[in-house]
């Protein structure tokens, strides 16, 4: 049985029209998310394999691939549920989100010195990447990281709540080359109600990472 299997969308295809249109997400989950789970699974199988014969000639690049892979599920996983079309603006403490309102204000300075950061950290990513919101439990505080592919500039620890993916599979069939376009216009479907249970939940669990016994 696959360790990991692709997740249901929370929504139809046509939901975060016109931001995103329906083919962009059919072929977004159908197929590249899918490939992700495909080859995690798969690099899974291969790593067992390579314990059961003691042969591990591919070990570096297995190991990647799991990284590759596995983070590439995770992400998306992640990115169906930050979006709604029902979203967008900033978090405010009058629709329930405050604390995470307070968490970027004291992280960023402000809403507008945040949001202009994961704007050009994702639309700056060299080759292929995200833009990520993460709660880094040492500081405690929210970070924004450029994640290069899917597994790359990554604090280890950090806890994505919210991820902008600047692949071009995310946006080339809408927007052409103009990456930028694409990421302004992601800020009208962010869900802040999910990204706020994300950075609670972070927070509640930021004791895992042990630094010292």
């Amino acid at each position: 049985m696959a360790t990991y299997t692709l997740p249901e969308l929370p929504y139809d295809y046509a939901a975060l029209e016109p931001v995103i249109n329906p083919q962009i997400i059919e072929l977004h989950h159908d197929k590249h998310h899918a490939a992700y789970v495909k080859g995690a699974n798969e690099t899974l199988e291969q790593l067992e394999e390579a314990r059961d014969k003691d042969a591990w000639g591919a070990i570096n690049g297995l190991q990647k691939n799991l990284a590759f892979h596995l983070s590439g599920h995770i992400l998306h996983s992640i990115y169906w549920h930050n979006m709604t079309g029902d979203g967008g603006g900033e978090p405010l403490a009058a629709d329930g989100v405050g604390d995470l309102a307070d968490a970027i204000t004291e992280s960023f300075g402000s809403f507008a010195g945040f949001k202009s950061q994961l704007t050009k950290a994702a639309a700056t990513t060299q080759g292929s990447g995200w833009g990520v919101l993460a709660y880094e439990p040492v500081s405690g505080k929210l970070i924004v990281e450029q994640v290069y592919d899917h597994q790359g500039n990554v604090g280890q620890g950090s806890v994505p709540i919210l991820v902008f993916d600047a692949w071009e599979h995310a946006f080339y069939l809408q927007y052409k080359n103009q990456k930028v376009d694409f990421i302004e216009a992601m800020w009208r479907v962010v869900n802040w109600q999910d990204v706020a249970k994300r950075y609670a939940a972070a927070k509640e669990r930021a004791d895992v990472l042990l630094l010292a016994p």
